[in-house]
């Protein structure tokens, strides 16, 4: 085993064009980080495009290739995809680029090592700022990895690519159970065409025994909360703390069970930072407005978040849909710097709600997707959490491969 800086077994490590690209109706994908994804792709259904000339006059160390890593450095830092097929691209200056050297390193391998959370440990710790904390190229080309023999390191990438393939097939499974639901709310709520629909009169643009009010009418509502980053003993990523959720942390996930950071029970005590209970919807409303999402356990959030609660069991499938469903351009931008609402207009935002019998049978037709997605969610962490673990094991030749 021995010690590398990941300058010295890549052959390059840049990031994107630093001037800001011209932006086309079509052409080349242009990646910025919202488009990595909770497994580690790249989503290219939502991308902006650059024209093909722009791609073509790209030096070659910033145009993708298989088996490269892009890796991302400011904001929500840390995270590491594996390039698998040969498709054009392009990417913000927040994401770097690392070509490994197949003669010293394997790609798959490093990636692993790249996504474990030492290396995310070591990356926290040269993050620069505060707002957007951001690691520098020099730093990243410095940080270190430890490299086995070349066979080793590829008989370990086989063993936890299988971890992968398991997780990807539970996330298309996923994908189909979230499109039943939302094909069942948009018949129901938005065609209405829901049970007893035919004899149910409509009145006031509403069927009789809904009710169109505030949110905050129907909902226990509450704010996440940021202690002061200049104190770093508030933060934690020790299992023992209060999981903090983040709004990166509720990206393409319906049920939030896993968070970057944490909270110490001291920091949740001395700033009053409300601990919400399993079952909780939270809805984002700064900077990427509209991410819902449920706890999965206990959990607290950063100011961006704003949390629902209500009584009894049959309103949660429904809000979930609802909030997921929502236009949230109608609410307006109190933000002339970046996508934003406040949080008393997301308390007052217009929520309609369904008469009881109505929740209750949609719960019932419902809650079989959303808990078979939580299950599978369930299983994602533990085969992630597994691949963590046996990784350094692997490394250590503590497992034999």
């Amino acid at each position: 085993m021995t010690e590398w800086r990941l300058k010295d077994c890549c052959y390059s490590i840049s990031d994107g064009d630093h001037l800001p690209p011209p932006k086309s109706s079509c052409g080349i994908p242009f990646i910025t980080i919202s488009n990595i994804d909770s497994t580690n792709h790249i989503d290219f259904e939502n991308t902006l495009f650059v024209p093909i000339e722009y791609y073509n006059n790209l030096d070659s160390i910033r145009k993708p290739q298989v088996n490269d890593i892009i890796y991302s450095v400011v904001g929500s830092f840390g995270k590491p995809v594996l390039i698998k097929e040969n498709r054009p691209f392009v990417f913000q200056r927040h994401i770097a680029i690392l070509r490994p050297n197949n003669e010293i390193v394997d790609s798959r391998y490093l990636y692993y090592v790249m996504l474990s959370r030492d290396f995310y440990m070591q990356a926290d710790s040269v993050a620069l700022g505060a707002a957007q904390r951001t690691i520098s190229l020099t730093s990243l080309r410095n940080m270190k990895v430890q490299l086995p023999d070349l066979d080793v390191q590829r008989r370990i990438a086989e063993v936890l690519s299988r971890y992968d393939a398991l997780i990807e097939n539970y996330q298309r499974q996923i994908k189909l159970l979230e499109e039943a639901a939302q094909r069942l709310y948009k018949e129901w709520f938005v065609d209405l065409r829901f049970p007893g629909h035919q004899s149910t009169p409509i009145i006031n643009n509403l069927p009789q025994g809904w009710e169109k009010k505030s949110a905050k009418d129907f909902f226990t509502m509450s704010i996440g909360k940021t202690p002061p980053r200049a104190e770093s003993s508030w933060f934690s990523t020790d299992d023992k703390d209060v999981p903090w959720v983040s709004i990166s942390d509720m990206k393409d996930v319906m049920f939030v069970n896993t968070t970057n950071e944490r909270l110490t029970q001291e920091a949740c005590d001395h700033f009053n930072v409300k601990i919400v209970p399993e079952g909780t919807i939270l809805l984002s409303f700064k900077l990427t407005v509209g991410r819902v999402s449920i706890a999965d356990k206990p959990m607290c959030t950063n100011e961006a978040i704003a949390h629902f609660m209500r009584d009894g069991d049959n309103w949660r499938e429904y809000t979930l849909m609802y909030l997921r469903n929502y236009h949230y351009d109608s609410l307006g931008n109190t933000s002339g710097i970046s996508k934003a609402v406040n949080s008393t207009i997301i308390k007052n935002m217009p929520f309609v709600m369904p008469s009881n019998d109505i929740l209750d049978s949609f719960s019932k037709m419902s809650s079989p997707y959303i808990n078979q997605i939580r299950n599978l969610s369930t299983q994602i962490r533990n085969l992630s959490e597994a691949r963590d673990r046996l990784l350094p094991k692997l490394m250590s030749a503590e497992i034999d491969v």
